[in-house]
């Protein structure tokens, strides 16, 4: 793909595939987004007013373009509508608006990201009935979606998610594309440390007296315990109540036996640690959990990845993040005592430092959450377009 390209940028977002895009010499002609924090965010770092409903936009009036990114929302096509034909498949759909300017503009080259759950979703018919649509277009695409994630290029985020490609082509629509991907990495061969901020962190993002004391308490309690390697969640609640098993559904029965079983051959030790700490009295009901998965590669909770969950406290080894969501549970860096920043969320989505976040934290975090990840999309493109040179 020569440089000075057009794309456009739907479901936009704060602009991952533009970042991608941008990177990569296109210039973009036109994007639409519905979420006004989102959209101040845009304008703020791109000076392009994103605010307009696709579902508003005549196709006609979106100018010419070479390629077509979406992250577009991932829904069950209507049953009703594969009763009125292969046409009305998709309507009511975000994916028909993708559908529609497509069919008018025949643009060159599509890019479109999803959830990982969009290969197996409605049975496999969204995939299915996403992949002949496009077919019957003129698009040549893979034969299955890609799954990738950013853990893959060496970016310390457990997140995968489904890429399409596809090139206009109709005269070879049935032959498949063959995208070759470099060698991709393993979790083991991250390192979390590899995207954090070292100096000038606001006391904002450090945890509360409270949370270090919590955390403090469950790391001596995994210290004082003789098993390393706890495949179930720990309940304190039921250390020393021998409820009966039959009073609960077995999926919970075994987990309760099991905290049981681990009181018991730990009775002296956490007896006095229930002591120390007033049977967990200060404890929030969700902080009397604990879900150790780690395994055997750390031996303080001090040194993984802390999240204050539902369900409980989660301590993961530091290799990768979670998937940024949009973003409830921060995660905590154990070893700084305090939780990620929104220059490291924005860093997890390849953003670079010069971006400008949204200056509230908390639409920060979920605009990065909700966001493609900059690098996986800009090496699609990439393959896709060295695919017709």
């Amino acid at each position: 793909m020569k440089k000075n390209f057009m794309f456009i940028d739907l479901f936009a977002g704060i602009g991952g595939f533009h970042q991608a895009m941008e990177q990569l010499g296109g210039k973009c002609v036109f994007a639409s987004e519905i979420d006004k924090y989102a959209i101040e965010t845009y304008f703020k770092n791109y000076g392009i007013n994103a605010n307009c409903n696709i579902r508003d936009i005549d196709e006609k009036k979106i100018p010419r373009h070479d390629v077509l990114c979406a992250g577009f929302p991932c829904q069950t096509f209507s049953k009703a509508g594969k009763q009125l034909g292969f046409q009305d498949e998709t309507k009511g759909t975000l994916f028909f608006e993708i559908e529609r300017i497509l069919k008018y503009h025949k643009t060159k080259y599509i890019i479109l990201e999803n959830v990982r759950n969009l290969v197996s979703h409605d049975n496999k018919r969204t995939w299915s009935t996403i992949y002949s649509h496009l077919k019957k277009l003129g698009y040549r695409l893979t034969k299955e979606p890609i799954i990738i994630s950013p853990h893959q290029l060496g970016i310390p985020q457990l997140r995968e998610r489904v890429v399409i490609l596809g090139i206009y082509d109709p005269e070879n629509r049935d032959k498949d594309l063959t995208i070759q991907l470099p060698k991709l990495l393993t979790k083991e061969e991250n390192n979390i440390y590899s995207i954090l901020e070292q100096e000038n962190i606001s006391e904002k993002y450090h945890i509360s007296a409270y949370e270090e004391m919590v955390l403090n308490a469950w790391d001596e309690f995994y210290k004082g315990i003789k098993e390393t390697v706890i495949g179930f969640p720990i309940w304190a609640v039921y250390f020393n109540k021998f409820t009966p098993l039959e009073d609960f559904p077995k999926w919970k029965s075994d987990f309760v036996f099991k905290n049981i079983k681990l009181y018991l051959n730990n009775r002296e030790f956490i007896d006095q640690w229930l002591k120390k700490y007033n049977n967990l009295e200060a404890f929030s009901p969700t902080h009397k959990k604990m879900e150790w998965q780690a395994g055997e590669s750390i031996t303080s909770l001090w040194d993984g990845i802390i999240q204050f969950r539902p369900s409980g406290i989660r301590i993961k080894k530091p290799t990768c993040f979670p998937a940024l969501v949009a973003m409830v549970q921060i995660p905590v860096i154990g070893k700084y005592k305090r939780r990620l920043t929104v220059r490291e969320a924005a860093r997890l989505q390849s953003f670079p430092d010069t971006f400008i976040p949204n200056a509230n934290d908390q639409q920060a975090y979920k605009q990065f959450g909700n966001a493609v990840n900059v690098e996986v999309i800009k090496l699609m493109a990439e393959k896709l377009f060295n695919e017709v040179e």
